[in-house]
């Protein structure tokens, strides 16, 4: 005989209306005992220790987990960002190298019409020197 059966005959020998106050009484002491204990509770009632240890070593490991995973991250996140700033800067010197022959150009053209003079072509091409 295991102790369900055992169970099973005191319910069944029980009146209806005990039965319904002894497991209100149950419901009770489980909801106020959870309410104030939490998991402790459960663990307790059932002299769960090892679960705790168990629980313990798996949030360690999932810490350890998500610590290696960020560093990974940040790692390559780093690397990549470096990566687009070499390349913002070599779009930026290409960009302006191409800008400045082309400024340098319309300079000549511009002496050579007669629209600016020297002194203003000189001005304009130590700017561009600057830049």
């Amino acid at each position: 005989m295991t102790e369900w059966d055992s169970l099973e005959r005191l319910a069944s020998s029980l009146s209806p209306i005990l039965t319904m106050i002894i497991t209100t009484a149950m419901g009770i002491v489980f909801i106020i005992g959870f309410s104030k204990h939490g998991i402790e509770f459960i663990k307790h009632g059932f002299k769960q220790t090892s679960l705790d240890e168990s629980l313990d070593k798996r949030l360690k490991d999932l810490g350890e987990s998500f610590d290696k995973r960020f560093k990974d991250l940040d790692e390559s996140l780093g690397q990549r960002i470096d990566g687009l700033h070499t390349e913002l800067d070599m779009i930026k010197n290409n960009h302006f190298g191409h800008l400045k022959s082309y400024l340098e150009i319309l300079d000549g053209i511009l002496l050579d019409k007669n629209i600016i003079s020297n002194k203003e072509k000189a001005l304009l091409d130590n700017e561009l020197k600057g830049m």
